[in-house]
């Protein structure tokens, strides 16, 4: 594998993903009020069922494309649609969920109650909520801990109990800015597993993920996307053609080694 077949241009790539087109990104432009041109003509389509990582500098724009699509920013210049929809009405549907690299959770509230809490703002009615709730603390592992107060938490069942509180509406796009970022590396690589698995028994969930961390970028991906330094551009998209589930073995082969070398030469141009 090398990288001139590896990568192409964001313009001539032509869409692998998994399903129907989920979110479209046309001449998209930020630019903050302070003159910060953030991102700089992005197009990008991201079909259904993708786990794609977003990989470059800091200050690239990666978190700022992010905001975009969760409506929590507004472009400055350019289109974006998910499912058809504007972002903030894509959100008000609850088809977007979004887990940062801090958990968030509240501190007086239990587990289970920090998960049911966008479902009860909502409106989603009590026993509804409970099942759901219950639903993703199995999911991540939690479920003896429902009662536990956030302090009583490792980093690791921190971040859990977050993903859990994003699964819980069902999204058909998670955006994970970062989740791992704080972790040691034990804890990061078991709950990269984990939320391999748990992607993988929803066909239907796109994941959308931020890292600095090209390792982690090469593990978890279908396609990986590289990010020009300020102002922020799509610089190319690199389809990871490798069998899942991936596990240690995966970790330790010389193909994970040469995407790594792959990918890390490009990031240098």
């Amino acid at each position: 594998m090398s990288s001139q077949h590896a990568f192409a241009s964001e313009t001539q790539r032509e869409t692998t993903g998994k399903g129907r087109q989920l979110v479209a990104m046309k001449e998209l432009d930020k630019v903050y009020g302070n003159g910060t041109v953030a991102l700089s003509d992005v197009n990008m389509t991201i079909n259904e069922g993708e786990f794609i990582c977003f990989l470059g500098p800091s200050g690239c724009g990666k978190s700022t494309i992010f905001k975009l699509i969760a409506g929590l920013e507004e472009r400055t210049r350019g289109d974006i649609e998910i499912l058809g929809m504007s972002p903030k009405e894509a959100r008000k549907q609850s088809d977007i969920a979004f887990v940062f690299q801090d958990h968030t959770l509240l501190p007086w509230c239990s587990v289970i109650d920090n998960v049911m809490l966008p479902l009860k703002l909502r409106g989603v009615p009590k026993q509804e909520r409970l099942q759901e709730a219950e639903r993703v603390l199995a999911l991540v592992g939690l479920s003896d801990h429902r009662k536990s107060l956030p302090r009583h938490l490792s980093g690791g069942m921190k971040m859990r109990v977050s993903i859990a509180r994003a699964l819980a509406s069902r999204p058909k796009l998670l955006l994970m800015d970062e989740p791992f970022g704080a972790l040691d590396e034990i804890t990061r690589q078991s709950l990269q597993d984990e939320l391999l698995k748990i992607w993988q028994q929803d066909p239907s969930m796109t994941v959308l993920f931020v890292t600095h961390n090209t390792f982690e970028a090469v593990y978890l991906s279908t396609q990986i996307v590289a990010m020009t330094a300020r102002p922020g551009r799509v610089s190319a998209v690199l389809n990871v053609d490798e069998p899942f589930p991936r596990d240690d073995s995966f970790r330790t082969s010389a193909a994970f080694s040469q995407w790594v070398r792959t990918v890390s030469e490009h990031m240098q141009h």
